[in-house]
């Protein structure tokens, strides 16, 4: 059983940056490929990043639109996941989800592919 609390949310300016975490609880964490997702306001719940498992965790994917702006790192002895968004843009404004899963098949899109989600932090871009 994983739990996930995000945090880091708010409201920032068009070209601004913010830097949202997700702390997870459980021993295996390292196991569990990480995902970031979010969903728009009447919009369906849309893949953002992924980081593959283990200790070295040396792959990331990415959404065409946000992939050179986004980054996502994992810090397994903190059991933390990160999600650092810069020249952000008003289409970014959403609730953002991380999630946790098995990773059977990389890269990890699909939500059915991850068993543990978080309650959401919103961003909010706007002037």
């Amino acid at each position: 059983q994983v739990q996930l609390v995000e945090s880091g949310g708010g409201l920032v300016q068009p070209g601004g940056s913010l830097r949202l975490s997700c702390a997870a609880s459980g021993r295996t964490f390292s196991r569990y490929v990480m995902g970031w997702f979010r969903q728009a306001p009447g919009k369906d719940r849309e893949f953002v990043a992924a980081i593959s498992w283990g200790w070295r965790a040396d792959r990331t994917y990415y959404a065409d639109s946000v992939r050179g702006r986004f980054t996502i790192s994992r810090d397994n002895a903190k059991t933390t996941v990160y999600l650092q968004m810069n020249s952000l843009k008003p289409e970014d404004t959403a609730v953002y989800y991380c999630a946790a899963g098995q990773g059977t098949t990389w890269p990890n899109t699909g939500e059915y592919e991850y068993d543990y989600w978080g309650q959401g932090t919103q961003v909010s871009v706007s002037s």
